[in-house]
Formats: structure tokens, sequence, C-alpha cells
């Protein structure tokens, strides 16, 4: 039951003493500011590792080659490595069970012509699962399938800002374009979180561009998406052991890291996840270990206030208050000014990552926040401390004689 004579007198006690008041509720305001602005930090960083492949599926490995820099079983160094589909076909057939999606990719810059408009765009040939390995998303048709890929189909997919250079806010689907004067028709528009640059692009079976541009089965690059069902250490594995056996495939020099790489975010997202949990421990270490001087500096506040009640106590006890009254009356007080302390702590600190978060960009940081767990923690956090500080003083006070407290100076 809510006693407002209770909290009157909690009030008057705070009014009496507003500058131990203010100190106390200092201690635990600035270790609960400290605690918000360190997880808004950590968090930050995890929210800028996830910005920067937001546009990539998180199993995904990308393979790539550039020239060998190094001389390998009598070839000279300076080869320029070529992929070609048979390489594609090697890793479906040596490693299904550990490919989800796989697609390869060949780059081609054209000029798509449509009535009176024109411009140059970057045109992507892929295979069908490349859409989810790039989390492409579809706003109107469909992808490249595999009927567009075994009959060698004229066919593109657009990008929503190709769309609107060349048709507005016209009906793009259906309709034909020129790409440096072979007709294509347009089966479907897309859209990617990855921004502007890839609402850019354009995608057509490589098949189709094998043919008409080179007229070989070479390609660019190749992406795989593992089987997310292994776990990062079996997914690094994989991408290590792929990375040996193309290298044998391909007369690479072991130690040769200019003229094959394979990006894999296995590896990511493991030195991610290894640096994050790292700090997440330093965060809790330090800002635990700043709660705990802060619940031990307002508990010899409280000690202190107490010492100063010593009278007060002993006339209530005289008059017959009940050892609880006391414990629980010095408990509010510990409670209520650890309570909002606390949450002037919480509030001044998200306002600060929220004033310097864009600023922090160049440091790896990406709006730095703090989660509601985060909060719903604090509030425990903030209760406890309040209990801890407040109960071991108020019991020592219940325990006061009422003969001892009225000789007490």
């Amino acid at each position: 039951m809510f006693d407002l004579d209770a909290w009157r007198e909690i009030f008057q006690s705070i009014n009496k003493n507003k500058l131990r008041a203010m100190l106390s509720g200092f201690t635990v305001a600035f270790a609960i500011l400290l605690f918000t602005l360190l997880f808004g930090i950590v968090n930050g960083l995890q929210n800028f590792f996830t910005q920067a492949f937001v546009d990539d599926a998180d199993n995904s490995m990308f393979v790539r080659t550039w020239k060998t820099t190094k001389p390998y079983k009598g070839l000279q160094s300076g080869r320029r490595i070529q992929l070609k589909n048979e390489h594609l076909d090697y890793i479906l057939e040596e490693h299904s069970e550990k490919v989800q999606h796989i697609s390869a990719r060949k780059y081609l810059n054209v000029r798509i012509t449509y009535k009176t408009k024109q411009d140059n765009y970057s045109i992507r040939a892929v295979h069908p699962d490349h859409r989810y390995l790039e989390k492409t998303i579809i706003d109107e048709g469909r992808f490249i399938n595999q009927l567009d890929l075994n009959q060698k189909n004229k066919v593109i997919v657009i990008g929503r800002l190709v769309k609107k250079d060349l048709f507005g806010e016209r009906l793009a689907l259906g309709k034909y374009v020129n790409l440096n004067d072979i007709s294509y028709k347009i089966v479907g528009v897309f859209s990617d979180e990855g921004g502007d640059r890839e609402e850019r692009n354009v995608y057509m079976p490589i098949t189709t561009a094998q043919m008409l541009y080179g007229n070989n089965d070479y390609i660019d690059n190749i992406l795989i998406g593992y089987n997310p069902r292994l776990t990062i250490d079996r997914a690094v594995a994989f991408g290590n052991r792929l990375e040996r056996e193309l290298r044998q495939k391909l007369n690479i020099h072991p130690d040769d890291q200019s003229a094959l790489f394979i990006r894999n975010m296995a590896e990511a997202n493991k030195n991610v996840g290894q640096l994050t949990t790292a700090l997440f421990f330093i965060v809790i270490l330090v800002g635990s270990g700043t709660l705990i001087a802060g619940i031990i500096g307002i508990s010899n506040i409280m000690i202190f206030s107490i010492k100063e009640r010593t009278k007060e106590f002993g006339i209530r006890k005289a008059l017959g208050a009940k050892p609880g009254s006391i414990i629980s009356m010095v408990v509010k007080e510990s409670l209520l000014i650890t309570s909002i302390a606390g949450y002037l702590g919480l509030v001044l600190g998200t306002f600060i990552l929220s004033q310097i978060g864009d600023g922090l960009e160049e440091y790896f940081i990406y709006n730095p926040s703090v989660s509601s767990g985060i909060v719903i923690g604090a509030t425990f956090t903030l209760i406890i401390a309040g209990l801890l500080a407040g109960y071991l003083p108020a019991k020592k006070a219940a325990q006061i004689k009422p003969i001892v407290a009225l000789r007490a100076d």
C-alpha cells in the first residue's frame, strides 16, 4: 500500500541534504552514462560491419583472380589467371553438399538505348542463384531463370534507377531496349539495399553474354553461398580447402595472394564476432566496476546519513517504530536516488550517442545506440544497486538500541 507520509519524510530528508543526495546520484549517473556510451559504441561497431555487407548474403564467398606475382611449375609470373565454366562446375561436383547457391559473374559495360534516351550502364551476366547471393529484391516481373540460360535468351533485369532514367514513371516490363545495337527484352525490375550504385546495374544470363560478347566460356569471378547449416569454423575450413584446390587447378603458387583470393564472409563474421565479444566483456568489466564503485560510494554516503540521523531513529524506535519501517525508509530513499540518477545517466548517454553518431562513421562506428534489452537490464541494475546501497546501512540503523541512539552526539 502506498504510504504518503513515508514518502513525504523521504523527500524531506533528501531536501535537507541536497549536497549528499547530489553526490549520491552523481556516482550512479556517471556509472550508467559510461555504461550506455560503451555499449552504444560496441553496437555501433556491429552495425558498421552489418551495413558494410547489407546487400550480400551472410553465408557468401567471393572468388576472384588477377595476375600472378610468383613463378610456379615453370610458368612465369605476370600471367593473367582466367576462370572458366569448368571451375564453377568443379565446385558444384566436388562440394555440392556444402554449396547452397552458386553463380558466375561476368562484367560488361554497354550503352542502353530506348527511343530517344540512352546512357552507359554496367552489366552483370549471372546465373539465377545470383539473386539470393546479392539479396536482389524483385519489384516487377522476375529474375533470370534456368530456361534463359539454356536457351541463351536475350533478356535483362534492370535496376530501379535504370528504369527511372529510361522510362520515368512509365511501365518498363516487357519493353525492348538496345544494348550496343542488340535488342533485349526487359523481364524484371529490381531494387537493392546496397544503394544507388547497385540499382544502376543490369543483369542478363551469363550464357547469353558468353555467346555474344567474346564467344567463349570465360567468367570474371564466382559467388558461392555455402550451406547455412555449416558452423563458422567448418565454413572457414571449406573456404580454405577450396582456395587450395583452385590454386592447384589454375597452377598458382600457394603463397601468391594476388593471383587468387577468396573473400569468405564466414571469416569476416568470425573475426567480427570475436572482436565484439571481447569488447562486450571489456564493457561489462569497466561498466560493472564503475557501477560497483557508485554503489560503494552511495552506501558510504547513506552510512554517513544514517549516523547523522541516529537520534531520529532512536526516537522512532522508542515510540514503537519497528526495525522494518526504518529499513524500508532508508532503502526507499536510496532506491529513489539511484533510480532518478540512473535514468538521467541513461537519457544523457542516449542523447550523446544520438548527437555524435553521424561523426563516428570514419572510426567504423555506425548508428551507435542502446537496445531495448540494455534499457531493461539497466532498469534491473538500478533497482539492485539501490537495494544494495541502502539495505546494509539501513539494517545497521535498525539494530541500534533506542537508549544508545538517544545518547548519540
